[in-house]
């Protein structure tokens, strides 16, 4: 399926009555949403959960399952939207086999499929996966020798994998695909960066790595300046390293949003400071200590730019929000 808008749908066997919770999910997944063939393994009760994401050129579906076999026959696979698939385990262990190829699917690897051509996935044991059905066509121009990967394990010495499956959690953890005017572009970004993971080389990778990977780079290292904004010690250096690359380029990255990496983290930090600040819920935590909390450990510094950035001081805000003010809830 190719979705030509933004939408959002979540399936659950929880919904469904425990006499007939495997018979109407194979049905309702199996036949409804999917064409596959489902078997559970094992004496446990049978349980599925996922949230799919339809984005304009890009499917995804991520959640949870136990142990179960997935069969997708010839005839079922005929009905299937000409598509690449690739999947990774968030949780767990999965197997793929496609193509006399078999491969096993562990935490920090992902495996490609056709999708309409017949293949075997096999929860191996309860877990959590992401999986992404990608335009073959759009793949095909970017990466041309994209079929030598069905029914492979790309390891996690990939640093295309490992970017692709960052920035796809982040979006999913953060709900950013609620979203709907960022869809378009986070699904051309996923189109790049697998197109990249599928070995565009040369010329075609040009165009991906301009699009996708810089963008998906830039995101994660958003991401994680935003969980370490109390963190003194927070710097590109430590970005960099968390993201295996160089303190160079995450300042690049910046300088070519027309900021800089230290403005980018001033102005988060004081964002933060005011969210707090307005928030009821922190009206016991000191102008100090929230400023503290927000990476500032200069209470006069903080001060002169908290008021230079809000035309207020963080007194002022304080006072607003015990006096029933409206929040004004900055990012």
């Amino acid at each position: 399926m190719q979705p030509t808008e933004r939408m959002r749908f979540h399936v659950s066997t929880a919904d469904l009555p425990a006499t007939r919770r495997l018979s109407d999910w194979q049905e309702i997944y199996g036949r409804s949403i999917t064409h596959v063939d489902i078997e559970p393994i094992g004496t446990d009760e049978f349980h599925a959960d996922f949230v799919f994401h339809l984005l304009p050129s890009v499917s995804i579906a991520a959640g949870s399952r136990s142990a179960a076999h997935y069969h997708v026959t010839r005839d079922l696979a005929k009905r299937n939207a000409d598509a690449v698939l690739l999947s990774w385990v968030r949780s767990g262990a999965a197997s793929m086999a496609q193509f006399a190829e078999e491969s096993i699917v562990d935490v920090g690897n992902a495996v490609i499929a056709s999708s309409t051509d017949p293949f075997k996935g096999t929860m191996l044991k309860p877990g959590s996966f992401t999986t992404l059905a990608l335009p073959r066509r759009t793949i095909a121009a970017l990466s041309p020798n994209y079929v030598q990967y069905f029914g492979r394990t790309i390891g996690a010495e990939s640093a295309a994998l490992r970017l692709l499956m960052r920035y796809v959690n982040m979006m999913l953890d953060e709900d950013r695909f609620a979203d709907e005017g960022i869809c378009r572009t986070v699904s051309d970004h996923l189109v790049d960066l697998a197109a990249l993971v599928l070995g565009a080389r040369g010329d075609a990778a040009v165009p991906a790595l301009q699009r996708g990977a810089r963008a998906a780079r830039l995101a994660t290292i958003k991401f994680d300046v935003l969980r370490s904004l109390g963190d003194f010690g927070l710097s590109a250096e430590t970005v960099a390293a968390g993201n295996g690359v160089s303190s160079r380029h995450v300042r690049r990255l910046f300088e070519e949003e027309g900021s800089s990496f230290s403005a980018y983290v001033l102005a988060e930090r004081l964002a933060k400071a005011h969210n707090m600040l307005a928030d009821r819920r922190f009206e016991r935590a000191t102008i100090a200590r929230i400023a503290h909390e927000c990476g500032f450990g200069d209470i006069s510094y903080f001060n002169r730019r908290f008021r230079a950035r809000f035309g207020r001081t963080p007194s002022d805000v304080r006072r607003r929000s015990e006096d029933g003010g409206s929040r004004d809830i900055c990012r």
